[in-house]
C-alpha cells in the first residue's frame, strides 16, 4: 500500500499524538506499506516517506485520505483502513521525518561499502548476493527488510534484537567439546546448527554435556567507528534491496 504516496512538509499535527499512537501507525506501517515502500519508505524512486522527501505538498488529511482511497489509475489500491488507522501512520511517518532530521551526520553508501569490506571487517561473516559466507545474516536484501535506524542498533548493540533464523547456539559434548554456531532447528530430542565452518551440524540432546542460547558473534562498533563512518555504513546497508544499484 501507499505504492505512490506523495506529500507531506511540516503540516499541522494532531493535537493529542502520543507515544502509543506512533508506535501504532509504526506497525500499521510495516503491516501494510513496507512492502511496496520498505520499512524505511524510500523503495519508490522519488519519495522517501521517512524523511518527508515528495513530489508536492499534502496536508495529513490529504494523506488520510490517499492511504484509504487509493490513487486511481495508479498502483496505489484503496484500503479498508480506518481513518483513525490512517491518521497514525501519517503522525508515524511525521516523526519519523522529524528525527532524521535532527541527525547532522548523512551517509554515502560508496564510502560505507568500502568500511563494510575492509576496516569493519564485515565480509567475515556477511554474504551480499554471491560473494561472502553465510555464518552471519545474507545481507543481499537487508535494505527492504530493516529501517536504518534499526540497522545503526545492529551496528552498535548488536546482541539488543536478533531474529530467530539469526540466533546461535552453544553445545559441549559430554568430552568436552563445544561447538557454537547458527541455530537451524531444535526439538525435544536433538539441536543442528551450522557451525563455523558453516557445516551442518546436528547433536542428540542426550549425548550433551550442556547446551543453550549463545550470544552473538556480531562485534559492537561503539568506539570503533566515528559518526560519520557508522552513517555510511547504515548507507551502504539501507542501499541493499536485492537490485542493482
Amino acid at each position: 500500500m501507499l505504492a505512490v504516496l506523495v506529500g507531506a512538509p511540516q503540516a499541522a499535527r494532531a493535537q493529542h499524538e502520543t507515544a502509543v499512537d506512533i508506535q501504532d501507525g509504526g506497525r500499521a506501517f510495516r503491516q501494510s506499506c513496507a512492502n511496496c515502500h520498505g520499512p524505511d519508505g524510500d523503495l519508490i524512486a522519488g519519495i522517501d516517506l521517512g524523511r518527508a522527501q515528495f513530489r508536492r505538498e499534502y496536508t495529513d488529511a490529504e494523506l488520510v485520505g490517499i492511504i484509504r482511497n487509493g490513487i486511481p489509475n495508479t498502483p496505489m489500491p484503496r484500503s479498508n483502513m480506518s481513518e483513525v488507522q490512517a491518521q497514525k501512520i501519517v503522525t508515524y511517518l511525521r516523526a519519523e521525518a522529524e528525527s532524521k532530521r535532527s541527525v547532522n551526520v548523512a551517509g554515502d553508501h560508496a564510502r560505507g561499502q568500502t568500511l563494510f569490506e575492509g576496516k569493519g571487517g564485515c565480509v567475515a561473516c556477511h554474504r551480499v548476493g554471491a560473494t561472502g559466507p553465510r555464518l552471519g545474516p545474507e545481507l543481499t536484501t537487508i535494505g527492504r527488510q530493516r529501517r536504518a535506524i534499526e540497522l545503526r542498533q545492529s551496528l552498535l548493540e548488536p546482541n539488543t534484537e536478533i531474529a530467530p533464523n539469526n540466533r546461535f547456539y552453544r553445545v559441549v559434548m559430554k568430552d568436552g567439546t563445544t561447538v557454537t554456531g547458527r541455530l537451524l532447528n531444535h526439538d525435544t530430542f536433538t539441536v543442528q546448527v551450522m557451525d563455523a565452518k558453516e557445516q551442518l551440524r546436528s547433536f542428540n540432546k542426550s549425548d550433551l554435556r550442556e547446551h543453550g542460547p549463545a550470544p552473538s558473534p556480531m562485534p559492537s562498533f561503539q568506539g570503533k567507528l566515528s559518526d560519520q563512518e557508522l552513517a555510511d555504513v547504515v548507507s551502504y546497508l539501507v542501499s541493499l534491496k536485492g537490485t542493482s544499484r
